[in-house]
């Protein structure tokens, strides 16, 4: 292994773990195969992204010696930006979520990043509410009202970023195609910017065509509606990808690229969570769990008896202490 000189050396290379102890509890025939994104060096899948979309914009001279890097999010593209910038010596903002758990604000403070949420950023706030909460109108206010009047600024904006999906199909892809000898029958993966399931999902199909590509977003009892704005329980950082408009998708998602789709309620997600720290000795977060609980009823299926599911793992558990999550 020898000794590296920066974090960016570790993104990526995450291990696979095969999920015996969940399978034999659930009385499972297939093969449930977890891709634990929490090995990567700020324990979430967002390192690879993080890492990319700034060597991209460096490469192009997008970003120089001095520019802050900017960036919204749910919490976890935050923290990898974060990380890699002071690596790299950038100043880093973050324009994030109102909600996320208290240790996202708390690991992008310690990398020195500068925190602000949404609502506290009067361009997001006043967008936010003329649109009812539509936040792909609140970045481009941000950009247009304040981002843009600013000068040595780098706007990652991971929704549009091409650096997002591809860096999945140059290294997340290849690493679960090579890891498994290519026998992957099908993938889960769910949709936050879609780079995930886009870049893995293109990298697989054009090994084996036949691979089936299922997406996972949250259940509507799980999403914002009129009746109820704020659901009680939510899963971070996963969004509707079907059944909405189609400006809220962000261009990162391939929509050709799924096969098929599940919805998914926050308190399944929660518990297929709490189940395999207990079962398998791994803790992940929430949207992890509504993952593992698409793959659960995807290996319940009779035809799907004996075959290979791989399942993204997004973050770790530790970054969900302080919601009850495992409460």
């Amino acid at each position: 292994m020898g000794i590296y000189n920066s974090i960016t050396e570790l993104v990526g290379k995450t291990p696979l773990l095969q999920l015996n102890g969940f399978q034999k509890k659930n009385n499972i025939e297939a093969n449930i195969i977890g891709k634990l994104e929490y090995f990567n060096p700020n324990q979430s899948v967002k390192d690879r992204i993080a890492l990319a979309m700034i060597e991209d914009a460096e490469s192009k001279g997008l970003l120089k010696p001095g520019d802050t890097v900017v960036e919204t999010t749910s919490g976890n593209t935050g923290i990898g930006l974060a990380a890699i910038a002071a690596a790299k010596g950038y100043p880093f903002r973050v324009y994030i979520q109102d909600q996320v758990s208290e240790e996202r604000f708390k690991v992008i403070k310690a990398f020195g990043g500068k925190t602000i949420k949404l609502t506290e950023e009067p361009a997001i706030a006043r967008t936010l509410e003329a649109t009812n909460g539509d936040f792909v109108a609140a970045i481009k206010s941000l950009k247009e009202e304040v981002l843009d009047k600013e000068d040595n600024v780098f706007f990652v904006d991971q929704c549009s970023n091409p650096a997002n999906p591809a860096v999945h199909k140059r290294t997340t892809g290849p690493e679960i195609w090579e890891d498994t000898e290519g026998k992957v029958d099908i993938l889960v993966a769910c949709a936050g910017t879609g780079g995930t399931i886009s870049g893995v999902g293109a990298y697989l199909k054009e090994k084996n065509p036949n691979i089936k590509i299922v997406g996972v977003q949250p259940g509507p009892n799980s999403l914002p509606s009129d009746a109820v704005p704020q659901p009680e329980n939510e899963i971070t950082g996963v969004h509707p990808f079907v059944g909405v408009p189609d400006n809220l998708i962000p261009s990162t998602l391939d929509r050709n690229i799924y096969d098929e789709y599940i919805a998914v309620e926050a308190l399944d997600a929660y518990e297929a969570a709490r189940q395999v720290a207990k079962t398998d000795g791994i803790l992940v977060g929430e949207s992890s769990g509504a993952a593992l609980f698409a793959a659960k009823t995807i290996a319940e299926k009779e035809e799907n008896k004996g075959k290979n599911i791989v399942v993204i793992f997004p973050d770790t558990g530790l970054r969900y202490l302080s919601t009850g999550l495992f409460d």
